[in-house]
């Protein structure tokens, strides 16, 4: 972390304010908090799938939280409270700061929560749902995820586009992951390592990316999370661990997650790493979640994903993640949500950042944990030298070139009527 040395008081004052927050939301693990322990998905499999999970109230309530929740709220009220007094009312890193307190504080009272009906309603609030709308009049989250779904089927029915074989081995994916991030980041950087400890094929923390040990990869998968999960996550991370003033943006509330997934697919999409397969486990979560939201339970969900080609593991897997946090037949925990509603807020920023010519807008995108509505106040704290531009940038982004000469092309395809583009080329398609 950079000294303080050189700040002057203004600064320090928002770096003590800034490194409350980062204090306080250390102990506040969401994942960790709602999901559901081997002994319920061996249960489940030993029922081979016909009896819900039994998870209820009393299940959470005998996994307390890492923390006092009343205490930690009064916390952050408290420091929202000194944010206000120290900085002003109207102070734009100080409005940062203090949306991040309310919105750590609704974190805290999604988890208390868990396990009934507010817990869907409140992770609602802060991820959003299956039918929230992008702007008036467009199509929903829902729609997307349905039309996406036709078009997968369409490819799907070619029978010629299979999904290469996993011929890598988590050793093999350690080794590739390593040598291509040490060439962004630099040789100690970041560290690649096995792990027998998670459940997905793999994990980023602040400086690292664990590979499960018996997870297999092809090469495309390498790929993917080497910019998913190392140019996006790994790299915005140290991003904000380098900002010697607004430390906060080194951690990121749920507002962030969509920023976060939404880089992190655009890049897939970018880099040329995603594929019909990694497109369609997007689709599906988005419609299980808006199932869910209809009135759907775990079974139903869970049969949902068995219809799409998981066996009885992997549509446990899927429809727990629908479900964790709350009831078998409550309402959904929709962060998974964030990966397509995310690659839409941002693919719209970018297009309407180089539409109007505020190319210098794109980048900040990466300078930490950032969400959308920030970045015209994110352009002025560069300014006044309170943040600094990010450090790390994959390299897509590095050349605006290239990337605006896309974009320009975009904006101008996007005036084009698709339906009537059908109908003309009907007789050479």
């Amino acid at each position: 972390m950079n000294s303080q040395q050189k700040l002057d008081d203004y600064q320090l004052c928002i770096r003590a304010l800034s490194d409350r927050i980062v204090e306080a939301q250390t102990p506040i693990r969401v994942l960790d908090a709602v999901k559901w322990d081997d002994g319920i998905r061996d249960a489940f499999l030993k029922a081979k799938g016909k009896q819900p999970p039994a998870v209820n109230r009393d299940y959470y309530l005998s996994r307390p939280l890492a923390f006092d929740a009343a205490a930690k709220k009064l916390e952050f009220q408290n420091i929202e409270r000194d944010i206000t007094r120290h900085l002003g009312q109207f102070n734009p890193v100080g409005q940062i700061m203090r949306r991040m307190c309310k919105e750590y504080r609704m974190v805290i009272r999604m988890l208390e929560a868990r396990g009934t009906e507010d817990f869907g309603l409140i992770s609602q609030e802060l991820y959003g749902a299956a039918t929230d709308a992008f702007h008036a009049g467009d199509p929903t989250l829902a729609d997307l995820g349905l039309m996406l779904s036709d078009y997968l089927n369409n490819i799907a029915a070619r029978g010629d586009l299979e999904d290469e074989p996993k011929v890598l081995g988590a050793a093999d994916a350690v080794n590739i992951l390593q040598q291509r991030l040490a060439g962004v980041f630099g040789d100690d950087t970041i560290r690649v390592f096995e792990s027998d400890g998670i459940l997905a094929d793999a994990a980023a923390g602040a400086d690292y990316i664990k590979i499960r040990s018996d997870a297999r990869f092809n090469e495309r998968d390498v790929k993917a999370l080497e910019v998913h999960e190392g140019l996006v996550h790994v790299g915005t991370t140290l991003n904000g661990l380098n900002q010697p003033i607004c430390t906060f943006l080194a951690k990121g509330p749920p507002s962030s997650t969509v920023t976060q997934e939404g880089l992190a697919i655009l890049m897939e999409v970018i880099a040329f790493a995603s594929y019909p397969t990694r497109l369609r486990k997007l689709t599906n979560r988005t419609r299980a979640i808006h199932m869910a939201e209809e009135g759907a339970d775990f079974l139903e969900v869970f049969e949902f994903f068995r219809e799409q080609g998981y066996g009885l593991e992997g549509g446990y897997s899927n429809a727990s993640r629908v479900f964790r946090g709350s009831l078998p037949n409550g309402l959904p925990f929709t962060k998974d949500l964030s990966y397509l509603k995310g690659f839409i807020l941002i693919y719209n920023y970018i297009q309407l950042a180089v539409r109007k010519g505020k190319l210098e807008q794109i980048p900040l995108l990466f300078c930490g944990k950032t969400t959308l509505e920030d970045m015209r106040t994110l352009r002025k704290l560069v300014d006044e030298g309170l943040v600094l531009p990010p450090k790390y940038l994959p390299p897509q982004f590095q050349d605006l070139n290239a990337l605006s000469a896309w974009m320009c092309f975009s904006n101008f395809l996007n005036h084009l009527s698709l339906d009537r583009i059908e109908a003309d080329y009907a007789n050479i398609l």
